[in-house]
């Protein structure tokens, strides 16, 4: 059953939610000379970081408490009156304080690796808190259950987190598969490079459809899951395309009433011809023309938050009828030939929007959305 988007909440390394769409229509990106580590020996220079002026020491919780707590505010719920859940969606929890930990810095309790006591803290009177850790599309998964919860009658309304932070294993992961360090994210582009991490959080919260008690931002019409195990990290177009036909099927719609797409867009050499292909074969020959974008050229790729960055960024576009260039894309790669690349910022009215994430080990997420 659909459900109505009633906040969203971001933080970036351009900012907050207005802060972020304003800079990707202007094309901006928010790429700063990398900050952890030691460059030379990640092989890894460039970085998308969020610099609120505090220590890095547990720094996903600190700014996934500050994206659920302005939601709810934005909401105007009160959880000790209604019966509500929190489920945050993640890839590597807070793995940057298990990493000081083993270089000589504090014990680090089991529990503080999760998000629960940062979201209860930040959002008195919440049910449960539920961190899912699963892999660059965790957002949308939880996104996913969301749904589930409200349909079957289990909460009134959900608070949906995503969330990571840049850590060194994972730059040192993304190094090792790089001859040289990666300048910038160039999604869909045929001279991309490969991936940059970008910090991020990001907060939603959902109720029913039939709740119209309070304005919504957008209608979540419907997330579709696969999970293809297909490989460690390359993508199957196989996997992706189910993916984006289950939401279709959720949803009831047809690839037609698609016309934009924000897209998982990495600038690797797998991720971007997989999910051209996924888009050629489920929208394109389902009669479909869209629009794609990305936002991953301006904010790097925020893992854990990222599906729920996309919805945002879709639910702006329904909003504004604008939608941002795919910040860094100069020249199409030959796998999207046919497809219509936003390379500058265009005035257009987008019907429904599907938003796209795909994690390590084929866990994907598709969501559908349109306006209220």
């Amino acid at each position: 059953m659909p459900a109505r988007l009633t906040a969203s909440e971001l933080r970036t390394c351009l900012g907050d939610g207005p802060q972020t769409f304003a800079a990707l229509l202007a094309g901006r990106s928010g790429i700063g000379a990398l900050r952890h580590g030691e460059p030379a020996a990640l092989n890894v220079t460039n970085g998308y970081h969020v610099d609120d002026g505090a220590a890095r020491d547990f720094a996903a919780s600190r700014w996934v408490a500050d994206c659920a707590r302005r939601a709810i505010a934005t909401a105007g719920l009160d959880p000790r009156r209604r019966r509500m859940v929190a489920l945050v969606g993640t890839g590597l929890r807070e793995l940057a304080a298990v990493e000081a930990y083993a270089t000589g810095g504090p014990v680090v309790p089991a529990h503080r690796l999760h998000f629960g006591d940062a979201v209860r803290t930040a959002v008195p009177g919440l049910r449960e808190v539920v961190t899912v850790s699963n892999a660059c599309s965790a957002g949308g998964h939880a996104l996913a259950l969301a749904e589930d919860l409200l349909t079957l009658g289990d909460a009134d309304a959900v608070l949906v987190c995503g969330v990571d932070a840049t850590t060194e294993s994972m730059l040192a992961m993304i190094g090792r598969v790089a001859d040289s360090p990666t300048d910038a994210v160039r999604p869909f582009d045929a001279d991309r490079q490969g991936v940059l991490l970008g910090d991020g959080a990001a907060a939603v919260v959902l109720v029913p459809d039939d709740d119209t008690a309070r304005p919504a931002l957008a209608r979540v019409v419907a997330t579709g899951l696969s999970c293809d195990a297909h490989h460690e990290t390359a993508p199957s177009v196989s996997g992706i395309a189910r993916a984006m036909r289950d939401a279709l099927a959720r949803g009831g719609r047809n690839p037609t009433e698609v016309d934009l797409v924000v897209a998982h867009g990495t600038g690797t050499a797998l991720n971007d011809p997989a999910e051209c292909e996924a888009i050629r074969q489920v929208l394109v020959a389902g009669g479909a023309d869209p629009l794609v974008t990305a936002v991953k050229g301006a904010t790097g790729h925020t893992s854990g938050a990222a599906a729920l960055v996309n919805l945002d960024v879709a639910q702006r576009c329904l909003a504004a009828g604008r939608v941002p260039p795919v910040v860094g894309l100069r020249r199409p790669l030959p796998e999207g030939a046919g497809l219509r690349f936003a390379t500058a910022t265009t005035g257009y009215a987008p019907r429904l929007v599907q938003c796209d994430a795909f994690g390590f080990g084929g866990v994907n997420a598709v969501t559908l959305v349109e306006a209220p």
